[in-house]
């Protein structure tokens, strides 16, 4: 079902996408990627500007910007190195592109959704990412060296994602 919905449509173009970049490049050289790292080879990376990041954000479930958990969130953000930067973005949106216009222009599954950090979870638990909706679930806490440490296992060892 999910197969049909998803290709419903597009199924010539899809077809002749993949062919157009068939010959383009050679298939076994793309077989020795997955679709995280075939997307960094296409697209490149980029600098963040992490201003922009935190100007385009917006915080749910009693989180604010002024909230202690989120400060150590941009702390920790500050000190990740440009590579985990991406990756959190990756891991939160599905992508680790930005938009030609910033983070004020990032979409959603369904127009427009900016980056959402909102409060869920027991301190326990890994913080999750919803990527249809670009929102970061970020359990509160305790310290600084706890989320620190939970959100580069988060970004570094998982490639999941939750599902509403």
């Amino acid at each position: 079902m999910v197969k049909w919905r998803i290709e419903r449509g597009v199924v010539q173009q899809t077809e002749s996408l993949v062919r157009g970049f068939y010959e383009v490049v050679d298939a076994r050289l793309v077989s020795v990627f997955d679709a995280r790292e075939l997307e960094l080879v296409i697209a490149g990376t980029a600098e963040i500007d992490l201003g922009d990041w935190r100007n385009n954000t917006e915080y749910r479930g009693g989180y604010h910007d002024n909230h202690i958990v989120i400060r150590w969130f941009w702390a920790a953000v500050e000190r990740f190195n440009n590579e985990q930067r991406l990756r959190l973005l990756q891991f939160v949106t599905g992508t680790s592109s930005i938009p030609y216009e910033g983070f004020a222009s990032l979409r959603g599954s369904n127009g427009p959704r900016r980056f959402c950090v909102e409060k869920w979870g027991k301190i326990t638990a890994l913080p999750r990412a919803h990527t249809c909706f670009n929102r970061l679930d970020l359990p509160p806490y305790p310290s600084f060296s706890m989320l620190y440490e939970k959100m580069l296992t988060a970004v570094e060892e998982t490639s999941t994602f939750g599902l509403e």
